[in-house]
């Protein structure tokens, strides 16, 4: 993606993609815990990342120099913006990760239940032996120097959740399970989490510079955002409404706990959902083995120390998933916390300093404050819940 020579149709490709996460899975459990009207707010936060994503293009249009997320962060505030933004976007990577291995855990172990295992002398879970299976799997593909095989891999992204809407849809409408649950309208204690795990789905900003960078013809980033976020958030919607008429109240915060494990379109789900992660597991260290690299002396720099460290990390991720093995908790932190921060709240800061917007009183300029603040007040209510929620868990 060095030279800017990627097609309209592919960036919307790689940006769908980024948008595919898995929040596909709980957002019938989010929806569950709002309630229908809870609808209204997917598509209002999907409008408001939309428009961040346009701030940060506008960013970038303002100096060539910008190439990554936190070159913005600098050129708004300097060495201390660029160090927030990136202590904000690492920890995202970090993070999701985490989420990976318990989705592999919970859905394993839902698959293959397996009492407790003896492994010289300590006794291990069902779960937690998956979730170390799991990520023995998956650290050789860490070790990797070359990843433009896995960032191939993981453009099934799109099609895995594409995949897993119609296998889930076709388990409710041939496989017996209907669509017979009503809902609630509304569940206003639920409403933080569900805004958390709404903005989690959107949580893709980091990755818009190097897009925007790659493009062809930039001038066009404002379409193929519109295209990535409309085409998103109609699959984000569909799934939500499926699972909900299909589970109701009692949908899992992973949905594909929910569905009967002997029917195929339930399996295909399932595997597509366990393969998804997998690929994209790599993709989301390699960012941080490489900054984690460029601290250490110019000696140290060598194959053994990155895969020393990609091991490290690995083991660390495995350890808190471990330890906290709560999906919906863990993605509602993620998107408390780190999506509210890094897809709304600093674009709106960002814009607002380099393009001087802040000196001016305009339309615009009320709009981007009022988002601020409600970004504030979503960061913080659904932060102090998910850290609740994981507390009460443990």
């Amino acid at each position: 993606m060095d030279s800017p020579n990627v097609s309209f149709l592919s960036t919307c490709l790689n940006g769908l993609n980024v948008l595919s996460s898995v929040g596909i899975l709980s957002v019938p459990y989010a929806l569950a815990i709002g309630g229908w009207l809870s609808l209204i707010l997917l598509f209002l936060i999907a409008t408001a990342t939309f428009y961040t994503g346009l701030l940060i293009k506008r960013c970038m249009d303002n100096n060539s120099n910008i190439r990554t997320y936190p070159d913005i962060g600098e050129f708004a505030f300097g060495k201390t913006g660029r160090l927030i933004v990136s202590i904000i976007m690492y920890t995202e990577l970090y993070l999701v990760p985490i989420g990976f291995l318990i989705l592999e855990g919970d859905n394993l172990s839902n698959m293959f239940p397996i009492g407790k295992v003896h492994i010289a002398g300590l006794g291990i879970g069902g779960k937690q032996l998956f979730v170390i299976i799991v990520a023995l799997i998956i650290l050789p593909t860490v070790w990797l120097d070359n990843l433009s095989l896995l960032s191939y891999v993981s453009t099934t992204g799109v099609f895995a959740s594409l995949l897993i809407i119609l296998s889930i849809t076709w388990t409710g409408t041939f496989d017996g399970v209907g669509f017979h649950h009503k809902g609630t309208l509304v569940h206003w204690n639920g409403l933080p989490t569900t805004v958390s795990l709404y903005v989690f789905c959107y949580g893709a900003h980091t990755v818009f510079p190097m897009l925007y960078n790659s493009m062809r013809n930039k001038h066009h980033f404002s379409k193929v955002l519109l295209v990535c976020f409309l085409v998103a958030t109609v699959g984000y919607a569909s799934m939500a409404i499926v699972g909900y008429l299909m589970f109701g109240e009692e949908v899992k915060s992973e949905v594909t706990l929910n569905l009967p494990l002997n029917k195929v379109s339930s399996k295909v789900a399932i595997y597509t959902a366990l393969m998804n992660p997998i690929s994209k597991f790599a993709l989301m260290l390699t960012p941080i083995t490489n900054a984690l690299k460029d601290l250490l002396p110019t000696t140290y720099k060598n194959r053994v120390t990155s895969i020393l460290l990609s091991t490290v990390l690995v083991l660390s991720i495995t350890i808190i998933a471990l330890a906290v093995p709560f999906f919906g908790s863990l993605i509602s932190l993620v998107g408390a916390f780190l999506n509210v921060t890094a897809s709304i709240l600093l674009p709106c800061l960002c814009y607002l300093k380099i393009s001087d917007t802040y000196k001016k009183f305009r339309c615009e300029t009320v709009v981007i404050v009022i988002m601020i603040m409600i970004a504030i007040v979503m960061a913080i209510s659904g932060t102090y819940i998910s850290l609740m929620e994981i507390a009460h868990n443990l």
